[in-house]
C-alpha cells in the first residue's frame, strides 16, 4: 500500500518518492557538511547546473556557477566544514514531485538552496540549484 502526500494546490505523490528525494536531498547537505564527496556524487547528476545568485562589495549581482565536478571535489577538499558543527542543519520543503521531476527548497546554514530533482535509473538525482547566502539573524 502506497500513501500519499499533499500540499494544497500542487497535487499528489507517493509517499516513497518524497522519501527518496529527502534522501537526496540528505546525501547533497550531508556529503557537503561531512566532507564526503562520494556521497555528494550519488546527489547529484552528471549534468548539475549549479549556480549562485550573489553581491559584491559594491552591491552589484555576481553568478556563480559549480559544476558536478566542482561539488564533488569542493565537498572532499571540505568546504562545507567551514560552517561550525553546531551550524550543520537544513530544512527541506519538498514542493511538488510530479512524475519524474520534482522541486524543493532547502534553507540551511549557510546557504538557500532552490533544487530541481529528476528521477534516474539510479534514482533521484539533482540536475539544477540555485542558491543564495542564508540572511544572518
Amino acid at each position: 500500500m502506497t500513501t500519499e502526500v499533499m500540499i494544497p494546490g500542487t497535487g499528489t505523490w507517493a509517499a516513497d518518492d518524497d522519501a527518496a528525494v529527502r534522501a537526496t536531498i540528505d546525501d547533497y547537505y550531508l556529503g557537503w557538511y561531512d566532507a564526503d564527496g562520494q556521497r555528494m556524487a550519488r546527489a547529484l547528476h552528471p549534468d548539475l547546473a549549479k549556480r549562485g545568485w550573489l553581491r559584491d562589495a559594491n552591491g552589484g549581482p555576481v553568478l556563480d556557477r559549480d559544476t558536478f565536478r566542482t561539488m564533488v571535489d569542493n565537498a572532499t577538499a571540505g568546504q562545507g566544514r567551514r560552517t561550525e558543527a553546531a551550524d550543520r542543519r537544513y530544512h527541506v520543503g519538498l514542493v511538488e514531485i510530479y512524475g519524474d521531476i520534482a522541486t524543493a527548497a532547502v534553507h540551511a546554514v549557510p546557504y538557500v538552496d532552490y533544487v530541481h530533482l529528476v528521477r534516474t535509473a539510479d534514482g533521484w538525482r539533482i540536475l539544477n540549484a540555485l542558491w543564495c547566502p542564508a540572511k544572518a539573524g
